[in-house]
Formats: structure tokens, C-alpha cells, sequence
């Protein structure tokens, strides 16, 4: 059986973790929680594709840890992005925000998808189904995180066609 991109990332970045721990001698429990996210989320997101036919692409968000304060990290999207991709990623994401002392805990989102064969359009409506999802479904707070206001997410909506009761 072969081994994924993700499953070899997060085996990395454990080691990683591992060989740090063991050099800082770090308390056995704070190890064990930092070998872990805090969160996550899998979703389905069914997108309406421009000539008319659904598909449901697999969605992704980890929050590692928010020990130093609220989660950040991004969203990537690839035909190739898994769970433990996303997981690894999440976990660098801690490691990278602690090293430059900010004040964010680390988290990734991925979407499993190849843009390069969608439209602008359909990549717009999917980015919007996902953060959506992430958010259950609160527009104030999808809005902030797309960096839009309220009113034009609900157009978006609306032009897009998203079902709001999913």
C-alpha cells in the first residue's frame, strides 16, 4: 500500500515534534497534546458547476492548537489535499506562529479539488460554500473571514444559487 503526500507530512512533522520534545525535555503531557489537533472539521460541499451538474468536492479545516490565541492559517486546494495534509499543515502552522511570538494558535483548511479545471466563477462559489460550512452557515462571521461585508455575502448567495438551509 502506497504512503499519500499527507501521510508522509504528518509522520514528518511528528518526528519533528518528537525530536524537539525529547531536546527540550518537554513535560510528557504537553507532548502528547501538541501530537494532536484540538479540532476538526470534514465536510462535503456540494457546488453548482457552470453547465449545470452538482459535485461534491471534500472539505477540510484542523485547528492544531490556540494555546497563544485564535487559530489562523489558510486554505489550500488540491486534487491531492487529504486529511492528514491538512492536519501536518496545521501543525506548522503552530510551530511557525510560537516561533515569531504571535499571539495565533495554528490551523489549515484544504478543499480537494483541482482549481485549474474550474472557472473563476465555480472556484468563487466553492470558496464561499466552504467558508460557509466552517462558519455553520453564520454570514457575519464567513463574511469577516472572506474579508466582505455581510450584505455583499448574501448576494453572492443568492447570485450563486447556495442552498442556506445545508
Amino acid at each position: 500500500m502506497s504512503t499519500t503526500t499527507g501521510e508522509t507530512m504528518l509522520r514528518d512533522a511528528l518526528a519533528q515534534l518528537d525530536r524537539a520534545a525529547e531536546r527540550l525535555k518537554l513535560d510528557a503531557w504537553i507532548h502528547a497534546r501538541l501530537r494532536h489537533p484540538e479540532r476538526a472539521l470534514v465536510v462535503s460541499v456540494p457546488t453548482l458547476m457552470d453547465d449545470g451538474r452538482v459535485e461534491v468536492f471534500t472539505g477540510y479545516r484542523i485547528q492544531h492548537n490556540n494555546t497563544l490565541g485564535p487559530t489562523k492559517g489558510g486554505i489550500r486546494y488540491s486534487p491531492l489535499v487529504d486529511f492528514d495534509e491538512v492536519a501536518a499543515l496545521a501543525m506548522l502552522m503552530t510551530w511557525k506562529c510560537a516561533l515569531m511570538g504571535l499571539p495565533y494558535g495554528g490551523a489549515k483548511g484544504g478543499v480537494a479539488c483541482d482549481t485549474r479545471r474550474m472557472s473563476l466563477r465555480e472556484v468563487e462559489r466553492r470558496h464561499i460554500e466552504v467558508t460557509l460550512k466552517q462558519h455553520n452557515w453564520n454570514i457575519p462571521r464567513a463574511a469577516k473571514a472572506l474579508g466582505i461585508d455581510r450584505v455583499t455575502l448574501y448576494n453572492k448567495i443568492k447570485r450563486y444559487q447556495i442552498r442556506e438551509d445545508e
